[in-house]
């Protein structure tokens, strides 16, 4: 069981503004009194914490626990277990401002914040208890300017879902598992089982039917809803025309959903007394690479990657997805001595797409899945033995010039989205300056 701690803000997110406080004298001359200090007082930053949670059980606290909490705090914690398991998350202990719950509260969601559903919001009394629809749940924990109290503590869990039908959203295709005992205890026949487009026939087996239904055929559809890229199809089970038919041909609606951070997999039924409605979440497959020179042709290979002082780093991400209408950029790359804590000592190379060091620049790529780019061997390297790189890349639709990945540099807030849009982290490193016996042949010094 792990316990989960609140993520540190950083230096920019925590200091407000230093403002001079000016006192202004009288000439003696003039009156003996001096005149009245004027003091200016800069509004408190706001206080970011939370993060991704994989384990399959643990422990969420507000920050300081059980001391209490700071204020201006905005805590989100994604939950996400293993497939085809659901998450049970239960209170332990509620100490807050109390009232309408409008200045400081918890919000359970089933599933992602900004696309899934309010299980309850809550400020104080009984202790309740959560179970997600999917393997996903998010919390969230928010407090004002004003009071602040001991905080929560809740326990999670993660409890087999028991499915009759299962997906998977893969890089390339929708993987999708139909039990054949279900569609015999609902009367239907695995050969009765078909897609949108009949032509495409699933794999049955003893115990199953399997479609490998891809994002662009078989009458896949594609649209966008707000911030999600949705791939749907449908899979009809029809009854026998020599079968009395005692139910309505049941229509099973897959689709993988591209949200903000996941994969969304959701199987429902349409118009028949089968009651199924399932979620699952994943992530983007990607990856980043460093290369020997700005013709990104050759890889980096050696970890660690030995370099040096003011060397030129050139990188490469990845989009790995048959959809070929996404497009992919860097939002977000920082530097850290430790691949666990990107908060408290960290240097930005660019963050919301706006270059923080004066080396970053990107590079034309030759298609819209590769992002290219390239930063200096900054002094913060001279300071710690390793450094690690991560960097959150932004995932839109091609030619949606409403979304970030159109607009460069941006100062939205921290977790805003307004269009179909995916925000991944990927973690590179470890990077060492180059010593007397640090290996040669995985650099090339840039002249």
């Amino acid at each position: 069981m792990t316990t989960i701690a609140p993520t540190s803000p950083t230096s920019e997110e925590s200091s407000p503004a230093l403002l001079d406080t000016t006192t202004t004298t009288a000439s003696t001359a003039m009156s003996s009194t001096p005149a009245p200090v004027a003091t200016s007082t800069a509004p408190p930053a706001p206080y970011f914490c939370g993060g991704s949670v994989s384990d399959s059980s643990g422990v969420l606290e507000s920050p300081n626990y059980p001391g209490n909490y700071p204020n201006n705090a905005d805590c989100v914690w994604e939950i996400q277990v293993e497939n085809n398991f659901r998450v049970t998350l239960t209170f332990r202990d509620i100490m807050m401002q109390s009232g309408t719950c409008q200045q400081d509260y918890i919000e359970v969601y089933d599933g992602p914040l900004h696309s899934s559903p309010l299980l309850g919001r809550f400020c104080s009394g009984s202790f309740p208890t959560y179970v997600s629809s999917s393997n996903m749940m998010s919390v969230r924990f928010h407090s004002d300017s004003r009071y602040s109290f001991r905080g929560f503590q809740a326990h999670y869990s993660s409890i087999p879902a028991g499915h009759n039908t299962t997906i998977q959203c893969l890089p390339d295709y929708m993987h999708v598992v139909v039990n054949r005992d279900y569609l015999q205890s609902q009367g239907y026949s695995a050969q009765s089982v078909t897609l949108n487009d009949n032509r495409c026939r699933p794999t049955v087996t003893s115990q199953e039917v399997v479609f490998n239904i891809p994002y662009s055929g078989c009458g896949t559809v594609q649209e966008e809803n707000n911030d999600t890229i949705n791939y749907s199809n449908t899979i009809r089970l029809a009854s026998s025309g020599y079968i009395i038919r005692r139910k309505k041909n049941i229509n099973l609606h897959v689709s993988c959903k591209m949200l903000r951070k996941s994969w969304q997999q959701v199987v429902y039924t349409a118009e028949d007394t089968v009651d199924v409605d399932e979620y699952q979440f994943g992530r983007y497959n990607m990856n980043i690479t460093f290369y020997d020179s700005p013709a990104f042709q050759r890889q980096v290979r050696g970890s660690p990657y030995y370099i040096d002082l003011n060397q030129n780093l050139y990188l490469q991400a990845c989009l790995h997805s048959s959809d070929p209408n996404l497009k992919v950029v860097v939002d977000t790359c920082v530097a850290s001595p430790d691949p666990r804590d990107f908060n408290r000592l960290a240097y930005y190379l660019v963050r919301n797409g706006c270059p923080r060091d004066s080396s970053y620049a990107t590079y034309y790529s030759p298609s819209s899945h590769f992002a290219r780019f390239k930063f200096n061997a900054f002094e913060f390297m001279s300071r710690h033995p390793s450094v690690f790189l991560k960097c959150q890349m932004l995932v839109c639709r091609l030619g949606d010039y409403s979304s970030h990945c159109y607009r460069g540099c941006s100062s939205r807030a921290k977790r805003d989205t307004s269009s179909a849009e995916e925000k991944v982290d990927v973690v590179v490193g470890p990077l060492q300056l180059r010593g007397g016996n640090a290996p040669s042949g995985n650099t090339r010094k840039d002249e």
